[in-house]
């Protein structure tokens, strides 16, 4: 099967730089699909689950924020805030996140404020959801 470069960034570090036949993300309209020789495109990253399948055939998980992915010359380049393996995530702080973001979203907030508090909400159900869908519920 054909490939292409791949290279997924976070903040922290790069969350993985190799070879890829395909990766699936979620975009502004919905999921997204790219594999080798794929048209130029420059599109935005929601916060979710992405999944890429490397040439040995195994399939790679990562729980991603939302960000930007830049695909060109088979090469497809993904900068995102953060990138987690479903086994990173500490259910305890997330469940904290969630339980802070959903505590500020019930007071009163400035439009900035409610929009911080709504991308933490959704950052923070991504990480339970993806957790608990690949390593079960704790």
């Amino acid at each position: 099967m054909n490939t292409f470069s791949l290279k997924i960034m976070a903040c922290d570090r790069v969350f993985y730089d190799g070879e890829c036949e395909m990766i699936v993300f979620q975009g502004s309209d919905g999921k997204m699909g790219i594999m080798a020789n794929h048209e130029s495109m420059t599109t935005s990253v929601e916060i979710g689950e992405v999944r890429f399948k490397t040439p040995d055939g195994e399939e790679h998980i990562a729980i991603t924020s939302d960000g930007i992915l830049i695909c060109g010359h088979n090469e497809v380049n993904m900068l995102v805030y953060s990138a987690e393996r479903p086994e990173e995530i500490d259910a305890f702080r997330a469940k904290e996140a969630k339980e802070r973001a959903m505590e500020q979203l019930s007071q009163k907030q400035s439009i900035m404020e409610y929009h911080i508090s709504t991308a933490s909400l959704a950052r923070a159900m991504a990480r339970l959801s993806g957790r608990d869908k690949y390593l079960g519920g704790s």
